[in-house]
């Protein structure tokens, strides 16, 4: 029971009750103008992170760019993100016991923006982190390499936590991005693992469990075999191909290379090399 004078809910509504209907409407209005304050920097805070993962996706699609015009195949097969919903930060905010404050949210929630890349061959995965942590504006706060050292229900695949920097209009704000780096098998399994989890909620029968370690065994040995067949099928190509003399950039239309202007850059290159 509430007692009265005590300062709590009772007291709240007993000056509720006898408030005239010019200070109700000052403190609706109040209200409605804190709320909308919050609204616009939770408006802020939820952009950061869009920004910071369409400056991922940039740096992900050039480097796939990059690698298909030069070596006439990308690392890279597909890559897809997503940005968790307020909701979804709340609900992760309430389970860490993380404080409802914007500022500590970002500290301690380090995966409200997530994307994923998907690759051929597990030395792609390897070679695909490489490219990215070795940029100077992607500061790597963290790695875990489930692929050398696979979870025990055989989840693999390579996990980086980065930090990149968004400029906004009054501000330069450090955004983390979470990137999961695996194979086209390791994703397929990955995939259906979550389907069962969620549709178990968590309590999984102990056969499934097993079938599922299972399957990451089998998924693992048929990228082993993929990457030995790609590594033998290249070595059979021959060093030059038709299509040589042209230049190849994906994305546009195939340009002709003059012999006489290779000669020229050979020459220039030659002659800076002498002097």
């Amino acid at each position: 029971m509430v007692e009265p004078g005590s300062g709590n809910y009772g007291d709240t509504r007993a000056v509720a009750h006898d408030a005239t209907p010019s200070e109700l409407q000052a403190e609706s209005d109040a209200e409605k103008a804190r709320h909308h304050e919050i609204k616009t920097e939770l408006t802020r805070f939820m952009m950061s992170y869009k920004f910071a993962t369409d400056e991922m996706m940039t740096k992900i699609n050039i480097l796939k760019e990059e690698f298909a015009s030069i070596h006439d195949y990308s690392p890279i097969e597909h890559v897809s993100s997503r940005i968790k919903s307020p909701e979804g930060i709340l609900n992760k905010a309430l389970r860490k016991g993380c404080p409802l404050d914007l500022e500590d949210i970002r500290r301690q929630i380090q995966d409200i923006a997530g994307i994923r890349v998907t690759c051929s061959f597990i030395s792609d995965t390897y070679r695909v982190l490489d490219m990215l942590t070795s940029q100077e504006d992607v500061t790597v706060l963290e790695v875990k390499d489930y692929v050398t050292n696979p979870k025990s229900n055989g989840y693999k695949s390579l996990h980086l936590i980065v930090a990149i920097p968004v400029f906004m209009s009054d501000r330069v704000e450090p955004v983390t991005v979470e990137i999961q780096i695996r194979t086209v098998a390791m994703d397929f399994w990955a995939s259906l693992e979550h389907k069962i989890f969620y549709k178990y909620r968590g309590v999984v029968p102990a056969n499934l469990v097993a079938e599922l370690k299972e399957a990451a065994d089998v998924a693992n040995r048929l990228d082993i075999q993929m990457e030995r067949l790609h590594n033998q099928v290249v070595a059979l190509e021959p060093a030059a191909r038709a299509g040589d003399d042209l230049l190849s950039i994906a994305g546009l239309t195939p340009f002709a290379v003059p012999t006489s202007l290779l000669e020229a850059i050979d020459r220039g290159r030659a002659s800076d090399v002498t002097d």
